[in-house]
């Protein structure tokens, strides 16, 4: 209950937060949605088994851009929290990000546009090792993911936008306690930041299938070339949303993560569910 108060909370503060600092001319747009999945099964004498489990799942995605002449600066904040309880278990923890992205371009020719993009990303909650369920692995800023670099942005429209950024830097800052006894997302052992340099590339592309149901896909790769650069991070993210009304519609959400620093191999999650939107 205290981590859903902590996410409405955030919510709650940056909306109040735009709305005041955001001028409300016509070079500025906004637009955010907050959704809320839910699933619950019980089972009482079920000769086919099955265990009593709850599931919820909040997110906050909400955009804020501004255009004026040549000069185009998107704005995208990302926020998602999700927890599951099964009868007989801990509660544990299914989905914990914030995310900010900031781009900024001025138009050259064409589609194109000189660009520099910001990337901030981290979590809110404790994340625990999968295999212990006790020891700790991770928390708030702890990894943190910074990035910023110049570069050449292609856009088409706010739907479809592709960002390449061939100088790009990238620091990594996590707690001196996760790096007290080894290596952590790249971290060296006794050392708290990570300092990588390497080329980027981001694509956002967003379209409706049919009428009400839209699909949101974003990538992120980065290469580090001062450590084996032919190891590209993944970061891709796909939203399906099919509206049933103004206030419900049907979620999908899928992300896949490779990051050889973090994990040997792809990291993936999946939600699906009904949900209660509101738009801001």
């Amino acid at each position: 209950m205290k981590r859903f108060l902590f996410l409405t909370l955030f919510v709650t503060v940056t909306t109040i937060a735009q709305e005041t600092t955001i001028d409300t001319t016509k070079h500025w747009s906004r637009k955010g949605v907050f959704t809320l999945l839910a699933n619950q099964s019980s089972f009482d004498n079920w000769l086919a088994g099955g265990q009593n489990n709850f599931a919820g799942n909040a997110n906050i995605n909400y955009d804020f851009n501004y255009k004026n002449g040549d000069w185009n600066w998107d704005n995208k904040i990302i926020a998602a929290y999700g927890l599951t309880k099964i009868k007989g278990a801990d509660t544990q923890k299914t989905d914990d990000r914030i995310e900010f992205n900031s781009l900024l371009g001025k138009k050259a020719s064409g589609n194109w546009f000189y660009s520099a993009f910001f990337n901030f990303k981290t979590q809110m909650d404790t994340g625990l090792d999968p295999a212990t369920r006790t020891t700790k692995i991770s928390h708030f800023f702890s990894p943190a993911f910074f990035q910023l670099g110049p570069g050449m942005l292609w856009k088409k429209s706010d739907n479809l936008k592709v960002n390449f950024a061939p100088a790009t830097s990238r620091v990594i800052l996590v707690h001196d306690h996760f790096t007290e006894f080894g290596p952590s997302f790249g971290v060296e052992q006794g050392e708290t930041t990570r300092f990588e340099f390497g080329a980027a590339i981001n694509g956002y592309y967003k379209f409706q299938i049919m009428e009400n149901v839209s699909v949101e896909n974003i990538l992120n790769l980065y290469s580090n070339y001062l450590d084996e650069a032919k190891n590209v991070d993944i970061d891709y993210q796909l939203n399906i949303v099919m509206k049933i009304n103004k206030y419900l519609s049907t979620n999908f959400a899928f992300q896949t993560i490779y990051d050889d620093n973090a994990f040997k191999g792809f990291q993936t999650r999946q939600v699906i569910g009904v949900g209660f939107n509101a738009n801001f």
